[in-house]
């Protein structure tokens, strides 16, 4: 019986990770924190809510006060930290709250959990902390000693707040695992990315922005196999250990754009290119031999039938997007102090 600090639970990758692991194992005890910023979507987290082996905490990481008294009271085992803020386009319009969340944030974790004692601090990262990789070496890959090289304000904010995890780890003896993650995609993403966005635009018959000429290569992995492998690295992973976790399901953006619109019956006319990004990664192709063989990972979703489930998922859970496009979602900190 062991007892998780997720923070950044209602985002994403965190509230996937909540909903598979609070039924997976109904011994442990998962206590979500989440600031609930913009991102942050408690109506994710409903599923769970009624749980006996699950708590939600409405706080942000930044707040060292809140957060060391949280950790006296709850005495965790283990932290895992989804808590960041994630979307590139934004951190260019803004760099200053992705340094505060993304490092000061884990800074403060990290201390707590000096302070008051754990098993195990894991943080998730990104592959952007590589750089990328050109497109015409398909042979190259991101390992887990490749050197950092950041090309965003974002992606700038999650290489130091990894520097600082291992520093943690060689200086003052903290027990941390790190994962590095290529391009999620799956159930209860935040509409402003890439896929989730086509597919309600494609819906919408609207027209689908891409980047450039599209040529810009991501390699894709489910959300659900995601979750697994964080599950296998806080459970098993060596302390002060790295591990890549990518599908080799490359797929160029115009790639993913056709292959949804083909999905849903929609003409390839419906594509945009507008003008590319500001220092636009070209490539990025992740290594996962590493977890492979020492944690026996396998990811169970290629491109194909993620991208098919994930379609499948927007189209039966209409509710929860147009809650989302609206702005309904955000009231749910407000409902539910007043139950």
């Amino acid at each position: 019986m062991a007892k998780f600090l997720v923070t950044g639970g209602a985002g994403f990758i965190g509230g996937n990770f909540l909903q598979i692991m609070v039924n997976r194992y109904p011994n442990d005890t998962y206590v979500c924190l989440d600031a609930l910023t913009y991102a942050g979507n408690m109506e994710t987290l409903e599923p769970i809510m009624k749980k006996k082996n699950f708590k939600f905490i409405h706080e942000n990481i930044c707040n060292r006060e809140a957060i060391y008294k949280i950790f006296e009271e709850e005495h965790f085992d283990y932290v895992i930290n989804f808590a960041a803020e994630s979307h590139v386009d934004r951190s260019i319009d803004n760099p200053e709250i992705f340094l505060q969340t993304n490092i000061i944030g884990t800074e403060v974790l990290m201390d707590a959990c000096r302070k008051y004692g754990i098993k195990r601090f894991h943080q998730v990262g990104t592959d952007e902390v590589y750089g990328d990789l050109p497109l015409d070496r398909t042979d190259l890959f991101f390992h887990e000693d490749t050197p950092l090289h950041t090309s965003s304000p974002y992606s700038a904010s999650k290489a130091s707040a990894d520097l600082l995890v291992l520093a943690y780890h060689r200086t003052f003896k903290l027990p941390v695992t790190i994962s590095r993650c290529s391009n999620n995609y799956g159930p209860y993403q935040f509409p402003e990315k890439l896929i989730p966005l086509m597919i309600q635009k494609a819906l919408n018959n609207e027209p689908l922005p891409v980047y450039g000429n599209g040529a810009n290569v991501r390699d894709w992995l489910y959300v659900g196999d995601h979750c697994n492998a964080i599950d296998l690295i806080v459970r098993h992973g060596r302390d002060g250990e790295v591990y890549n976790i990518g599908g080799h399901n490359e797929r160029s953006n115009l790639e993913v754009v056709k292959t949804i619109l083909k999905a849903l019956d929609k003409p390839e006319s419906l594509i945009s290119y507008v003008k590319d990004r500001p220092g636009h990664d070209l490539r990025y192709a992740m290594d996962p031999t590493k977890i492979e063989t020492e944690l026996g990972w396998k990811p169970e979703f290629n491109f194909d039938s993620g991208i098919k489930e994930t379609i499948k998922w927007n189209l039966e859970h209409k509710e929860w997007l147009k809650h989302v496009e609206s702005g309904e979602y955000m009231k749910w900190m407000e409902r539910y102090k007043n139950k």
